[in-house]
């Protein structure tokens, strides 16, 4: 899924780059992502987009996931709340977000590390600064350094091949 990128030839300390994930829903954020594109926008390139067709559709194994096999950070992105086209979409991401917040500070993983938020279709400029704000963070915070038990080491090394 991601893998760390080597040092530049003749560098002895490389700047720190995050690898974060996004999860972004179809309707919103991605719009709003894809028009900060089109709009020639300029926002940092850490960023992997998945997208979703809504932001209810994150299972908390996504972000559990994306931490083990070598994130450095997640976001999600939906509508805003009674704005989802699946009605109660974001509701549901919510819910789920404040649970695994609880759970990534049980395994000692930053809280500026995990970030959710609701971004309309036309708000290409709060996209722009949002995952801006989340970079810079994570590159504050450094390379997530997870303890995983040796058969999670082991699949996460596989992906990271």
């Amino acid at each position: 899924m991601l893998s760390r990128r080597p040092s530049a030839p003749g560098t002895s300390q490389s700047k720190f780059e995050p690898r974060i994930v996004a999860f972004f829903c179809n309707w919103c954020t991605y719009l709003a992502a894809d028009l900060a594109g089109t709009s020639r926008m300029k926002y940092a390139p850490n960023v992997r987009v998945v997208r979703l067709m809504c932001s209810g559709r994150v299972d908390p194994q996504f972000v559990l996931d994306a931490f083990a096999h070598g994130a450095d950070g997640v976001f999600i992105g939906g509508c805003h709340p009674g704005d989802c086209h699946y009605q109660e979409g974001n509701y549901k991401t919510l819910k789920r977000y404040h649970l695994l917040k609880r759970v990534l500070k049980e395994m000692g993983i930053e809280e500026d590390r995990f970030r959710l938020e609701w971004i309309s279709a036309a708000e290409a400029d709060r996209v722009r600064t949002a995952i801006n704000q989340m970079v810079e963070k994570v590159r504050d915070l450094g390379p997530l350094n997870l303890e995983l038990k040796d058969v999670e080491k082991a699949d996460a090394e596989e992906v990271l091949v």
